[in-house]
């Protein structure tokens, strides 16, 4: 048997011992109504970014009040450190090396996830769930290039959810527009899209890879920076409300996937100004308060004691120029760690997570074991009794014991980590993490101040605190690659490489097994 077979099994096998030790939790066997799941997936929302994480600079009443309630977990990670394969791993609970996705989704790009994978949509469509996705979506739309004129499918209603709403792409790139279910939202065929041509309201310039997608005047004005929040919370509610109503009552799913807290920086004007550190942490305050009005909405419906909810964020945070100004007032993205946004270091995938279940979660809780947003697809199979068949969820664990228990050791040992770049994807096992290469994977390797910068925030930024950047120069005798001892050094300041090398043959030969899943690299979109 090779190493990636005996992996799989040994995730399966360690799935159903799980399942099998949380049958107290089974709604079928004790014919209590299935859960409603709520997941709640901020933009950008980095390790240190919330008060219940350490931060002093925002304030986060309603998160805050969400972690006391429930549990919060201190070490859970994206399925990657950039966004659109992120999303992707959450999704289909599968690492998206395996769709060969690094990089975010362009504009015209096809929809990346293959419409015969279950998603985490179908899974509780087949559970007997309504299920709705509400807010950023960036995983691409139809078969071929996309056509903003037309209709957007295959998209989200093909994967598993009965209702979208959101943005289709990213809020500092085009098209700018809002889509619901399979259209662009106010779109008018006497004036249709054009590519090539300049948005009326576009404000951020097109970079890289994102065209400039213009004309449809109504559909864009109906897009206004400073109340996208505000709508995907209000379309949220309404969604939620409309299921309390039904007969016969159903549970509900909801994704919520916010444009908080992604540059450009644009909160609501009630927001401007309320934090310790410019619009970064005003941003952060309007999705405080967007959380704390999902809790009420769910309180008012009566559902809060049946209502799983879910709050993460979809990688670690960037050092843009919000970020910059943020950091030169005292706060912290990622706390301590080491790196930010598409880099491999911990900054950049480890990513808050809070689980509040009334009664099947202990208040006031915290877990330290290894979790991944990929782990979620085996876990809710298990709370609404629909077993994962043979290829679906492939990588994802039941972490039901982690999330609801007190797991004497963690049902996870190991997990593959992702950046931008396939040169640097990574393998966590137990306390160690082992990077094949040198740096950490981003764009480029620089740093303001003494803090190194992880991902494009050099790359897009420079240009404003030239002064403070300079080059981080690999010495020459560094190692060719590293190793961290995660239990000893958390914030990742000493590679112990050359002193374990019985450590570097093990995980070097896993990282090699996975690489034999991606096949030629081309990478997708460009930087957002």
């Amino acid at each position: 048997m090779n190493r990636r077979n005996f992996l799989r099994l040994s995730a399966a096998s360690l799935g159903a011992s799980v399942l099998t030790g949380c049958a107290s939790l089974s709604f079928k066997a004790s014919g209590k109504s299935k859960p409603n799941i709520i997941i709640i997936n901020a933009d950008d929302l980095g390790y240190g970014d919330l008060g219940c994480y350490g931060a002093t600079k925002v304030k986060t009443p309603n998160i805050d009040s969400l972690a006391k309630q429930g549990r919060i977990f201190t070490d859970a990670h994206s399925a990657s450190a950039v966004c659109s394969p992120s999303r992707y791993g959450l999704l289909t609970g599968q690492y998206p090396l395996r769709r060969n996705l690094w990089g975010p989704i362009g504009t015209s790009q096809p929809l990346a996830i293959d419409t015969k994978l279950l998603t985490l949509g179908g899974l509780m469509q087949d559970a007997g769930y309504d299920t709705a996705c509400i807010g950023k979506w960036h995983l691409g739309f139809g078969k071929e290039k996309t056509n903003w004129n037309g209709d957007l499918k295959p998209g989200p209603l093909e994967l598993g959810f009965d209702y979208y709403f959101g943005l289709p792409m990213v809020n500092s790139g085009p098209p700018f527009v809002y889509v619901e279910n399979h259209r662009v939202v106010g779109l008018d065929p006497a004036d249709p899209f054009v590519e090539g041509k300049e948005s009326v309201t576009q404000k951020w310039p097109a970079k890289g890879g994102y065209k400039r997608i213009g004309g449809a005047r109504k559909a864009h004005e109906l897009y206004k920076d400073e109340e996208v929040g505000t709508t995907f919370k209000d379309k949220a509610i309404e969604w939620m409300e409309q299921r309390s109503g039904t007969k016969p009552k159903k549970p509900f799913f909801l994704y919520m996937a916010t444009s908080n807290i992604h540059h450009p920086f644009t909160p609501a004007p009630q927001f401007k100004g309320t934090s310790k550190c410019g619009l970064y942490g005003d941003f952060i305050h309007e999705l405080d308060w967007m959380v704390g009005e999902i809790l009420t909405a769910v309180e008012k419906m009566d559902q809060t004691d049946n209502t799983l909810i879910i709050f993460t964020s979809d990688n670690g945070g960037m050092l843009n120029h919000g970020g910059q100004d943020a950091w030169r007032a005292g706060h912290r993205l990622n706390g301590n760690l080491l790196g930010f946004k598409f880099g491999v270091w911990e900054g950049g995938h480890r990513i808050p997570l809070i689980a509040k279940w009334p009664g099947k979660i202990p208040a006031n809780s915290k877990s330290g074991h290894l979790l991944s947003h990929i782990d979620l697809m085996a876990t809710f199979a298990a709370i609404v009794n629909r077993p994962l068949k043979n290829g679906e969820g492939i990588d994802s664990i039941n972490q039901l014991e982690t999330l609801t228990g007190t797991p004497g050791s963690p049902v996870r040992e190991q997990l593959v980590l992702s950046p931008n770049s396939p040169s640097h994807l990574a393998i966590r096992k137990g306390k160690w993490v082992y990077i094949p290469a040198q740096n950490e994977g981003g764009f480029k390797g620089e740093k303001v101040g003494d803090h190194i910068l992880g991902g494009a925030a050099a790359f897009l930024y420079t240009s404003r605190v030239k002064s403070e950047v300079v080059d981080v120069k690999i010495r020459k005798d560094a190692p060719p690659a590293q190793l961290y001892d995660l239990k000893k050094d958390p914030y990742q300041t000493t590679n112990v490489f050359a002193e374990y090398s019985d450590v570097v043959k093990e995980l070097d030969a896993i990282v090699k097994d996975y690489r034999k899943e991606i096949g030629p690299y081309k990478r997708t979109g460009w930087i957002n």
